[in-house]
């Protein structure tokens, strides 16, 4: 295991990898109780097709990717507040409608099926320095932007009634916890791709609850989680030879297993 550490690419994928993890555990949180988690599943098909554009128009793809997910994370959260057609159902129409126009317009001008299968699936040990040294200074501001801001996203997220018969902003702050998660987003779709990314967002809040209680708890320990199936998806990829992203994936489902068998005997006692 100390042998992968000594390859360039795969240090550049673990600088990538646990902090874009650390952002979406602590981001996910937020987003799973306020029961905003099918946004970051939309966003990640937004941020599907925006690459694929990118891709053929010649442009840096996370320079073109970012802002348009961005401005997508602010239109979804309006369509599921307030869409006429549902909230869910918006946004899993806005998500399709993304994943077909990308996979098109990428099979029609590459004539390929390589780059989807990167945008797809995710590419993570493909990460060049320019990608990382974004990618770090990238998450490291939504990292601040969390531990600045933890108060008021923790009343928003907790109690928006509180929050908001306390003055306190809850839209402006909900808006910036789904742009904070656009970011997160686009930087997970390198490691997981479009189609897993949200696993990224999801289980970690979903496996600490199982355990934990408190806010603080549930935040916490789905970091921790978060981190650690990392490190031994990453591990688990490198010595088996399976896709990085998937391997991923299926540590932390093997983590949500566990963790929801311990809380049953937790209960049980």
């Amino acid at each position: 295991m100390i042998e992968m550490f000594s390859y360039a690419f795969i240090q550049r994928a673990f600088i990538t990898g646990i902090l874009v993890s650390l952002c979406s555990a602590l981001l996910g949180t937020s987003l799973v109780l306020r029961r905003y988690a099918m946004i970051g599943d939309g966003l990640s098909h937004v941020g599907f097709g925006a690459l694929a554009i990118a891709t053929v128009a010649g442009v840096s793809p996370m320079l073109f990717t970012i802002p348009v997910t961005v401005i997508a994370a602010v239109l979804l959260l309006r369509l599921s507040e307030k869409s006429r057609i549902g909230g869910d159902s918006a946004i899993a129409l806005v998500a399709a409608s993304s994943l077909a126009v990308g996979i098109v317009l990428v099979s029609y001008v590459r004539g390929t099926n390589a780059d989807i299968s990167n945008f797809l699936f995710g590419s993570l040990l493909a990460v060049g320095r320019t990608d990382c040294i974004l990618s770090v200074v990238l998450s490291l501001a939504v990292l601040l932007c969390y531990i600045l801001l933890y108060p008021r996203i923790y009343a928003v997220t907790f109690d928006p009634v509180f929050a908001r018969s306390s003055s306190l902003k809850v839209d402006r702050y909900t808006t910036l916890i789904a742009i904070l998660a656009a970011l997160t987003i686009v930087l997970g779709m390198r490691m997981l791709g479009s189609l897993l990314v949200s696993a990224l967002i999801i289980f970690p809040c979903l496996s600490a609850m199982r355990i934990a209680r408190s806010y603080k708890a549930v935040t916490l320990l789905a970091a921790a989680e978060s981190l650690t199936c990392f490190v031994l998806g990453m591990m688990a990829s490198y010595s088996m030879g399976t896709p990085v992203g998937a391997t991923i994936v299926c540590v932390h489902l093997a983590a949500f297993i566990l963790f929801s068998l311990v809380g049953h005997l937790r209960h049980r006692t």
